[in-house]
């Protein structure tokens, strides 16, 4: 079973080692997601990349522009890996290149995105905290949901840790996505679910944790005022 990580740092490890599980079992559209607030994303992908050192020049590490690609070059500098902008024109994929890490790519990249990945084939592609999905950018009519279909819904979620109010949703690939809420004693694995439970399914999961229950229609709402242990969880992440 998956634990919770302690620090950012384990965090990152715990993101390299999800990764390189899900490249063994062949899946080759891989996402992860350490969605703390006001986390800065440069030097989390610097530490996860390092994890895929040994790739050398094999692996491409992409940037939303050419601006962010340029600060990671000059924050970092020398890599073993090329970093560039999405759309620059050195961004071309070369044939003996055998991973590609999209860092923090927003909806207003997803074309080009999805046609690198298009270029790289069979080839695992990797998104470090996207932000590809924005409805009021990739549209909620036909073409969005073309993209969706045929792009979108068949990455999959290999890393992911997210604080809710007095709980986590966690997920650390091959192990199935879990709920944990804060106790006493620190937090408590409630729930275990094949699929990432969002809307209904994780209210009411927090709901039978809180006490209530969810098949009442005049249960009491899930408690949401146990957050500190959240709060705590939070700082020691951002040390």
């Amino acid at each position: 079973m998956s634990t919770l990580p302690d620090t950012l740092e384990e965090a990152v490890t715990q993101a390299q080692a999800s990764t390189k599980a899900a490249i063994a079992d062949g899946l080759t559209r891989l996402q992860v997601e350490l969605k703390f607030p006001e986390l800065k994303v440069l030097p989390v992908a610097q530490q996860y990349l390092n994890g895929f050192e040994d790739r050398g020049a094999q692996m491409r590490v992409f940037f939303p522009d050419a601006g962010s690609g340029a600060l990671a070059r000059r924050d970092w500098g020398d890599t073993p890996y090329p970093l560039r902008g999405i759309g620059e024109l050195q961004a071309v994929i070369q044939s003996d290149e055998t991973l590609f890490v999209f860092v923090e790519p927003s909806p207003v990249e997803v074309e080009q995105v999805e046609a690198l990945c298009e270029e790289a084939g069979d080839r695992p592609c990797v998104f470090l905290n996207p932000r590809l999905e924005d409805v009021a950018t990739i549209g909620i009519g036909y073409a969005g949901r073309q993209l969706r279909d045929r792009f979108l819904n068949i990455i999959e979620s290999c890393y992911y840790i997210r604080p809710l109010e007095g709980a986590l949703l966690f997920r650390a690939y091959p192990f199935p996505w879990q709920v944990w809420v804060e106790a006493e004693t620190g937090y408590t694995l409630v729930a275990e679910e094949a699929e990432k439970p969002v809307g209904d399914v994780l209210d009411r999961i927090l709901l039978q944790a809180s006490g209530g229950d969810a098949d009442s229609p005049t249960a009491a709402p899930p408690r949401r005022g146990f957050l500190a242990g959240v709060q705590d969880f939070l700082r020691a992440l951002s040390q």
